[in-house]
């Protein structure tokens, strides 16, 4: 039985006479006693939190078909509830550029699946980060070399609106004509539909979906110098929120959480993408120069007079 329940009633009426009041004044003090106690449990139960998730970032939050939030992220947040002792009220998913804004409005506690940027620690504060991946360059298959960034000056290349990665590549290819798009199927299916050149994403959901939606004659093509290391983030003001989540993820067995990616990314889904020829023969010729130098060297030690 709820011990609220049976601390909040009327006290017994106290009997006339000798002692009456000294009844009376007992029974007040335990119904002032137990609405305390009571406004006590009230504030120590697990904190409502309004949780905003993406609409289609896959594999990492997104919207299934059934209406149902999937995911990575949500995976690990289910597994950090209990410890950081909170309870999670869903809201409706949305893209990253709507949940930030609403964010941005107060109408949000928890946002999963972003990489700290300047930008939005503007008015953001953020988790260690429970997972890593880097962004690529996806083209069109091509059977003689795959399409690097340097070669698409002028053409249109699509990108996240408000991703992480943006930014990045703005600035270090000023030259491409840049596309922001509300998310990766849409930066995706414009590549196929030749609306763009081509497009970045992160390279776990490049395969996510791909398969999904069943999107084929692509191809991850160069690593663009930016890896995802993301985390649950929070307003500004909420740092208990965020030291919750961040004690939690500290105390996820490992072994849970390696689970949880292996389930969402094998390991298939981040080899690395197809070399150019040229890059390859770098590489080789490299290597063959090692082994000259060590062969070189080998032979002038033998050589030398003891």
């Amino acid at each position: 039985m709820d011990w609220r329940s049976t601390c909040v009633r009327d006290p017994e009426p106290a009997w006339p006479g000798r002692g009456g009041s000294a009844l009376l004044r007992r029974a007040r003090w335990a119904v002032t006693l137990c609405l305390s106690l009571a406004l006590a449990g009230e504030a120590l139960a697990a904190p409502t939190v309004r949780f905003a998730p993406e609409r289609d970032y896959g594999p990492f939050v997104y919207l299934t078909e059934e209406g149902r939030i999937a995911g990575l992220s949500i995976d690990i947040l289910d597994l950090l509830v209990r410890e950081a002792g909170l309870e999670i009220t869903m809201l409706p998913a949305r893209p990253l550029a709507e949940q930030l804004a609403a964010t941005r409005r107060g109408e949000v506690d928890l946002l999963s699946s972003l990489r700290p940027t300047a930008e939005r620690g503007a008015f953001l504060q953020f988790s260690i980060p429970y997972v890593s991946v880097p962004a690529v360059l996806v083209a069109r298959a091509k059977a003689d070399a795959p399409v690097q960034l340097r070669e698409l000056q002028g053409q249109k290349v699509a990108v996240g609106a408000g991703y992480a990665v943006e930014a990045h590549v703005r600035a270090g290819y000023p030259q491409v004509q840049w596309e922001a798009v509300s998310d990766d199927v849409s930066a995706l299916r414009g590549v196929v539909e030749g609306r763009f050149a081509a497009a970045v994403v992160d390279l776990a959901s490049f395969h996510f979906v791909t398969r999904q939606h069943q999107i084929v004659g692509l191809e991850p093509s160069q690593r663009v110098g930016f890896e995802y290391r993301l985390s649950f983030a929070a307003p500004l003001g909420r740092a208990d929120l965020i030291q919750r989540i961040d004690d939690a993820l500290v105390k996820l067995p490992a072994s849970k959480r390696q689970a949880v990616l292996d389930r969402w990314m094998p390991p298939d889904t981040l080899e690395a993408p197809r070399r150019a020829p040229w890059a390859t023969a770098i590489a080789l010729g490299l290597l063959g120069l090692s082994l000259l130098v060590a062969a070189a060297g080998w032979w002038w030690r033998r050589k030398r007079p003891a």
